[in-house]
């Protein structure tokens, strides 16, 4: 099997600061006991969501490729995705948010390649591929649906986080690994959960990125549609989790209407959720997501954008009405009369026009922050983007002449003007400046010492959005993640229990026919006598060739693994019924 990345024309269209985040699947890393969980957890979710799952799932489901009977393959899944514009890669557990979401406006499916323990055969709070390929693969064909995934992918992926969102990022991620890991110590756990609770009930405002996932995991991960009185499933928690998708069905899920409100729900993701959102149609989502996205920084910018880039102490842009895009790391704004008179970041700086980089003001060109005016000329209605060459000469605003610009809020820019620049419908977009002073007041904030200072040209701030303008200015790859998904070395009675569920799996698949299953069951009875699944498939065989003494045998073994571990009773239970009802249904 393949042990390394494989490429494909959707993939090939990344850019290079999200390849970071991919992993090699690692197919032979599955054991024996992985491929039965995916096998009990697909035809439990298969035979239940047949039901209560919106028809795209099991549609969805042939037309991805996914097999009930193994873990998907990504690469047999790409050959399959691409035909409708899809592309799956493989990562470890969580990504940041603002990567997640890119990696859906690129058409992207996201695949945590890691499977859950059997232990949490019914629930796991870290993301594995059971979640994200038989959860979010399937609804993707539907063509309104997929088009809704990558058009939040696009829009979030611009969402400004703040300073805690990362915080809580790292700690959400560290508890679901240590909840996932066999070998976890409880202490280390409780900590954990302590630890991302007080994080929760401490993050302040809450940021966009915030607000938008909110909306993500009510839709995506948590949705259901159609009616309140008979909704269906086509959240990808909902649709991977076999406790869960039955749980929601009841009475005791509430169901409300989805709208712009679930934006300010909170979720508990170590825990079933006790309220779900029901939309209409997939239509549907597309217009709540476009009311959020009119009251982002993104379509709003102005004074509060800007508050919320310097907020998020992170990389991001502002586009000033000219098309000037100013990335950097925002550290302070001049307000005056709730506008933004002047604006500052603090090192590595670059200035772009339609998400390109201008020539010559690159992050090496201005590597200690930049600061400029943003408005109007004092007591002027013309704005200087506005004016045409004869009323620029009128005011000074030349090349060669020593000028003093004096902006509305007290903003005054004094030096001589050496060039300017402008964009494709001829506005000036930036002028360059020697021997400039800039004050505010009497507040120095560039002396001629500093030298050649650029200033921005724009009436206003029409955006500000977490990230570069141009992904090429910055060194995007930086990315580490404080833990990483932990794999242990497997105990040698890890191995003989792997090694009966691969000889029990090899006889199903007529690999190797001389397997006696009555020897498997007595050795699993003396040596793994807790084991429930692999009994549950030694049964599916005995009962499909009518072998009674065999089913008799396991059956009684399955009555003492019940009472001994009751917690496990109505798994064992759903696993037989299953097998049952699949041999009627061939009769």
């Amino acid at each position: 099997m393949h042990n390394s990345i494989e490429s494909n024309d959707i993939l090939n269209r990344l850019p290079k600061h999200l390849l970071q985040f991919i992993k090699p699947q690692n197919y032979e890393d599955y054991s024996a006991i992985d491929q039965a969980v995916w096998r009990y957890v697909m035809r439990k979710n298969v035979s239940f969501l047949s039901k209560v799952a919106h028809k795209s799932y099991l549609d969805g489901l042939k037309q991805t490729g996914i097999s009930i009977d193994a873990i998907p393959n990504m690469y047999g899944m790409n050959r399959i995705l691409k035909d409708i514009g899809w592309a799956a890669i493989a990562v470890d557990g969580f990504i940041p948010p603002n990567a997640f979401m890119e990696f859906q406006a690129y058409n992207i499916l996201v695949i945590a390649s890691d499977i859950r323990q059997l232990e949490h055969i019914e629930y796991t709070p870290a993301p594995d591929i059971i979640h994200e390929g038989a959860g979010h693969a399937p609804i993707i064909a539907n063509p309104e649906y997929a088009e809704y995934l990558r058009r939040f992918g696009e829009i979030g992926c611009k969402a400004i986080s703040s300073a805690k969102d990362y915080e809580l990022y790292e700690a959400v991620r560290h508890l679901s690994i240590l909840k996932e890991a066999p070998n976890s110590n409880e202490a280390d756990i409780v900590n954990a959960e302590k630890k991302v609770e007080v994080l929760q009930q401490n993050m302040g405002e809450p940021s966009e990125m915030a607000l938008i996932r909110n909306l993500h995991w009510w839709t995506v991960e948590y949705g259901l549609i159609g009616t309140l009185e008979n909704p269906k499933i086509y959240g990808a928690g909902l649709l991977s989790s076999i406790g869960e998708s039955a749980w929601c069905m009841t009475d005791e899920v509430k169901k409300v209407p989805y709208t712009i409100e679930a934006t300010y729900k909170d979720f508990d993701i170590t825990k079933p959720q006790p309220q779900l959102f029901v939309t209409p149609d997939f239509a549907h989502l597309s217009l709540v997501l476009e009311e959020f996205a009119n009251s982002m920084a993104l379509r709003k910018g102005g004074l509060s954008g800007i508050n919320k880039l310097i907020n998020s102490n992170a990389l991001g842009t502002i586009e000033l009405s000219t098309g000037l895009q100013i990335s950097g790391i925002f550290s302070n704004v001049i307000e005056s009369n709730g506008n933004p008179i002047y604006i500052q970041t603090s090192g590595k700086t670059a200035l772009a026009y339609r998400e390109k980089e201008l020539v010559g003001h690159g992050t090496a060109n201005h590597l200690d922050g930049f600061g400029s005016p943003i408005g109007k000329l004092k007591g002027i209605n013309l704005a200087i983007e506005d004016m045409s060459p004869r009323d620029l000469a009128a005011y000074n605003i030349y090349e060669e002449k020593i000028v003093t610009l004096e902006f509305e809020g007290n903003i005054k820019v004094s030096g001589e003007i050496i060039t300017g620049k402008r964009n494709l419908q001829g506005k000036i977009i930036l002028i360059s400046f020697k021997n400039c002073t800039v004050t505010h007041g009497d507040t120095m904030l560039f002396k001629p010492e500093y030298g050649i200072y650029d200033m921005a040209v724009g009436k206003n701030i029409v955006s500000a959005f977490s990230g570069p303008a141009d992904l090429n200015s910055f060194d995007l790859i930086t990315h580490k993640t404080a833990s990483q998904t932990i794999h242990i070395e497997k105990s040698a009675k890890r191995l003989e229990l792997e090694a009966f569920y691969q000889q029990v799996r090899d006889y199903r698949e007529d690999k190797n026919r001389t397997i006696s299953r009555t020897k498997v069951l007595e050795q699993l009875i003396e040596k793994h006598p807790n084991d429930w699944l692999l009994p549950v498939e030694l049964y599916e065989l005995a009962f499909k060739g009518d072998e009674k003494t065999l089913c008799d045998s396991i059956l009684k073994h399955l009555e003492t693994i019940k009472q001994n571990r009751p917690e496990v009773g109505k798994l064992i239970d759903d696993g037989l019924r299953i097998i049952e009802t699949e041999q009627m249904r061939t009769i």
